[in-house]
C-alpha cells in the first residue's frame, strides 16, 4: 500500500510540474507562504499514505465516512444560522448511520482512519488558506486569478509531498517500474485521485466559505459507499442507504453564509435612481422627473416686447 500511495503522489507531482511549473511561484513567495505550502505538502503525503493503509483494513465506505467527521467540526464552527445547524445535524446523522454497524474489529484500521480524518481536516484548512492567499505581487485575490494562484501553490505542495513520501514509499513502488501497465495504472490513479479532485477543490475553495465547502464534503462518504458497491462489491446496507438520504437532505437544507432571499419589495425611488437621470425631464419636455422626486428646473421664456429685434427674458414658472 505504501508503494501505491507513492505512485499516486509522484504521478500527481509530475503532472503539476509539467502543467503549472510551480517553482516559478515558489521563488516569489515570502517565508510564511512557503511554510504553509510545505505544511500542506507534508499533510498530503501523510494523508494519502494513511488512507491506503486504512482501506487495506476497513471497507472503503467506513474510511470515507470517518474521513468526513473532521470536516463536521469545521462546518459546525462556521454555522451561523439555525438552518445551517440543522444541515450539519442531518449530514452528521447520515454519516453516523453509514458507519454505525462497523464500529467493531480492526482497531489499527480505525486508528489509521481517524489519523487520516485529522489530516483531511488540516488539508481543508491549509487548502482554503492557499486558495484565498494574495498573489506575491501584493494584490488581493480576485476570481480566476486567485484560483490560478491556488492551483500553482497546490502544485508546489504536491512536489513537497513527493519528496516527503519517497523515503518510505519508493521501495514498495519499485516492482511497478518493470511493469508498464502498473506504472500506467499508478499514473491514472494519481490524475484521477490527486490532480482532478484537488484542482476542483481549489476552484471551490476560492469561491465558497470554508464551512460551506466542509459541509459539501459530506458527499464523500456517500460516493465512497456507492463506489465500494460498484468497484469492490461491498453492497450497502439499509443503514447505509438511510445515511445517504440524510446526507443529501443536509446538503439541500444548507444555505451559504450571505445568501439572502431576494426581497419582494419594489426598489426604493429617490436620490439613488434620480442621480443617473437628467434632472427635470422624464421622457417628455416639461414633465417632472417622477423617479427623482424633484421639480423640473425653471425655464426661461422669451417673448417680444413689441419692438422689432428686441427680446427680453422673463422668468416663467
Amino acid at each position: 500500500m505504501l508503494g501505491v500511495a507513492w505512485l499516486r503522489i509522484a504521478a500527481a507531482a509530475v503532472v503539476f510540474a509539467v502543467w503549472r511549473r510551480p517553482w516559478r511561484l515558489i521563488a516569489r513567495l515570502d517565508h510564511g507562504a512557503r511554510l504553509t505550502l510545505g505544511a500542506l505538502g507534508a499533510v498530503l503525503a501523510a494523508m494519502n499514505t494513511l488512507f491506503y493503509l486504512a482501506v487495506a483494513r476497513l471497507p472503503l465506505s467506513t474510511v470515507g465516512a470517518i474521513e468526513f467527521l473532521g470536516t463536521v467540526i469545521l462546518a459546525v464552527a462556521g454555522a451561523r444560522t439555525r438552518r445551517n445547524v440543522a444541515a450539519v445535524a442531518l449530514t452528521t446523522a447520515g454519516v453516523a448511520l453509514i458507519t454505525q454497524i462497523r464500529i467493531t474489529g480492526q482497531p489499527l484500521g480505525f486508528a489509521l482512519s481517524f489519523g487520516n480524518c485529522l489530516l483531511f481536516m488540516m488539508y481543508v484548512i491549509l487548502g482554503h488558506r492557499i486558495a484565498n492567499a494574495s498573489p506575491p505581487d501584493g494584490t488581493g485575490p480576485a476570481g480566476t486569478a486567485a484560483a490560478s494562484g491556488g492551483i500553482d501553490r497546490l502544485g508546489g505542495a504536491m512536489l513537497v509531498a513527493a519528496v516527503v513520501a519517497t523515503p518510505f514509499g519508493l521501495g514498495g513502488a519499485l516492482p511497478a517500474f518493470g511493469r508498464p501497465l502498473l506504472l500506467l495504472a499508478g499514473a491514472g490513479v494519481g490524475i484521477c485521485s490527486s490532480v482532478i479532485p484537488y484542482v476542483t477543490d481549489q476552484l471551490a475553495m476560492a469561491r465558497l466559505p470554508r464551512a460551506t465547502f466542509a459541509l459539501m464534503l459530506a458527499l464523500l462518504p456517500m460516493f465512497a459507499t456507492l463506489m465500494g458497491a460498484v468497484v469492490l462489491r461491498q453492497i450497502p446496507t439499509a443503514g447505509d442507504l438511510a445515511g445517504i438520504a440524510l446526507v443529501v437532505a443536509g446538503i439541500a437544507v444548507h444555505r451559504p453564509a450571505g445568501n439572502r432571499p431576494v426581497s419582494s419589495r419594489p426598489p426604493e425611488t429617490g436620490r439613488s435612481l434620480g442621480a443617473v437621470r437628467e434632472p427635470g425631464v422624464d421622457g417628455a419636455e416639461g414633465v417632472p422627473d417622477l423617479l427623482s422626486g424633484r421639480r423640473p428646473a425653471p425655464r426661461r421664456r422669451r417673448r417680444c416686447n413689441g419692438r422689432a429685434g428686441r427680446r427680453t427674458g422673463r422668468a416663467w414658472g
